[in-house]
């Protein structure tokens, strides 16, 4: 029997419904592996479609395609090392989840997801039938077994089986997007697993970004009882060959490279950045534009587009009105000149007196109220999708979470646009993100420049939505670090308002905040996507009834 095994894993980012190019870069990485000596070519799950598909997977024409693809790849492949790939399989009845291995030109192994995730923002109970139990399969002189995904996630399960039948090494390949903080759950799940069946473990993940979900790569190898043989880098794409050697014991990954984990703040920023990037790359947007108002939310907002798509591409419109101050103009101009951008003036005066003209006879009578507020946001938006009609640059939103959640943004006014990187960033961690940015330059993946890009006195002014005289975010809202807190609890935590009474909260206040959360919904639900970066983020993750008459009675 052969000692040795060379296994090439693909880490790469695929595009939803690209079926050619993402067999492409599959022919690619296989030459590469081919070109290295290996035995087996692994890619992630459901590669040939991209991920996720949501219901298109279901329609007979798309899994027809897909499976026709990796017939062709099966032809394309043949002389050289196995092929391993994700894709969608009918058996003329049901639809799976399957995991391809290609070998001489044929499929040799087919197999098909048994444990079908339906939590968070995963749907696939209602798009897959689960698999039956299925043993290992041959490579050379490697029995490997594949649980797919969430079939690893599961103890005394799927990879017992495989042990119990054969399987030397565990290939798990994954479609798993970020949320904070998400390797340390990944590698406390794959260590079990390799605690329990005594074997090796390569946990295969895919990157880039899809709809607001980002997979952040991390790809890493671990020996039986867990040890970290190979760890490769988040969010890049790469391709790595692992050795593994037969040893008196079995099957040993060789010790490779491990690539540096960054902290939170800069995987999440990175998450901002990489989402937009590839949400405008894959719609086939170019340029983006935003209202940059002076405050703290519209100058990350840009400085995360400079960093995806470079300065050049982005352009910074200040739409002030009598209510906009002289340091909101001056700080608007400083944020767009740090990060390069164009910066475009185009004031709100005139157009507002026309519209207050023309209601002038309906309005009267009545005293000015939030209605005069909302037409300037609203006049802005409609300016700002003009520009961006006319010179095809997608327009940001630019609401945080804490805003989002309260209903604390006019609809039709500043969250019209068709992506919101900032919309899981609550305002406190805003903050925290612009000051970490100022301090922090990574030239691989940020295309704007170094060093202070928000100017100080832009993070420490009292945010401010200037829609009135003298007016302040906290004069209708509690202060951030409470409101946030209380939404943390209430969104993220699904806690009770007697559990946040019990922590200290003001009931009344905790009252007030969970009424914002409940009549805000239909506002969410026709808001921008937006970059996922919480197990709670406002989209899939977290569906509630647009109309609801419920409220916690604690």
């Amino acid at each position: 029997m052969a000692d040795t095994f060379r296994l090439t894993l693909a880490q790469l980012n695929p595009t939803v419904g690209a079926l050619d190019a993402n067999a492409d870069k599959v022919r690619a990485a296989w030459a590469e592996g081919r070109d290295a000596g290996a035995q087996m070519v692994a890619l992630p799950e459901m590669f040939i479609t991209g991920y996720q598909t949501q219901d298109l997977v279901m329609k007979p024409a798309f899994y027809r395609a897909a499976m026709a693809a990796i017939d062709a790849l099966a032809a394309d492949c043949a002389d050289g090392p196995a092929l391993g790939i994700g894709g969608p399989y009918f058996d003329g009845t049901h639809l799976f989840n399957a995991y391809y291995v290609l070998q001489g030109g044929q499929v040799v192994a087919r197999v098909l997801k048994q444990k079908l995730p339906n939590e968070t923002v995963f749907d696939e109970e209602r798009l897959f039938v689960p698999g039956p139990e299925q043993g290992p399969y041959s490579i050379g002189p490697l029995r490997i077994g594949t649980p797919i995904c969430e079939d690893a996630w599961h103890p005394d399960s799927v990879c017992e089986t495989l042990a119990e039948t054969g399987a030397e090494i565990l290939l798990v390949p994954n479609g798993s997007p970020y949320y904070r903080n998400k390797l340390d759950v990944r590698l406390s799940h794959m260590v079990a697993r390799t605690v329990e069946t005594g074997l090796p473990l390569i946990y295969l993940n895919m990157v880039g970004g899809q709809d607001d979900q980002v997979f952040d790569g991390g790809t890493f190898v671990l020996n039986p009882g867990g040890k970290l043989a190979v760890q490769m880098p988040v969010f890049d794409e790469c391709v790595t060959h692992v050795d593994f050697t037969h040893t008196a014991d079995g099957w040993r990954a060789v010790e490779g490279d491990k690539a540096p984990q960054p902290n939170e703040w800069e995987q999440d920023y990175r998450v901002m950045v990489e989402s937009l990037r590839d949400y405008l790359g894959k719609s086939g947007f170019k340029k983006v534009l935003l209202g940059l108002s002076g405050g703290i939310d519209s100058a990350i907002v840009a400085a995360i587009a400079v960093d995806a798509i470079g300065a050049g591409n982005v352009r910074c419109v200040m739409l002030p009105s009598e209510y906009t101050s002289q340091h909101s103009l001056d700080d608007a101009e400083a944020v767009a000149r740090a990060l390069g951008c164009r910066y475009d003036y185009v004031p709100i005066s005139a157009g507002r007196a026309a519209i207050t003209e023309t209601l002038a006879p309906f309005f009267a009578g009545t005293a000015p109220d939030v209605t005069e507020e909302n037409i300037q946001s609203r006049l802005r938006g409609l300016l700002l999708m003009a520009l961006s009609n006319k010179f095809g640059e997608m327009l940001l939103t630019t609401g945080n979470k804490s805003e989002v959640a309260v209903g604390y943004a006019t609809i039709y006014g500043d969250m019209a646009g068709g992506y919101n990187p900032i919309k899981d960033l609550y305002k406190t961690r805003v903050f925290e993100t612009c000051r970490w940015r100022n301090a922090n330059h990574r030239p691989d993946w940020m295309m704007g420049p170094a060093g202070e890009v928000i100017p100080p006195r832009v993070i420490d002014k009292p945010p401010s939505a200037e829609l009135r005289p003298d007016q302040k975010d906290q004069d209708s809202l509690p202060p951030y670090e409470v409101l946030d807190a209380i939404l943390t609890g209430l969104v993220d935590d699904e806690a009770s308002v007697a559990d946040l009474v019990a922590a200290g909260f003001d009931r009344d206040t905790v009252k007030r905040v969970e009424h914002l959360l409940y009549i805000s919904e239909y506002k969410r639900f026709q808001s921008a996507p937006g970059a996922r970066l919480t197990r709670r983020s406002f989209w899939l993750d977290r569906r509630y009834p647009i109309v609801s008459r419920w409220r916690d009675p604690s």
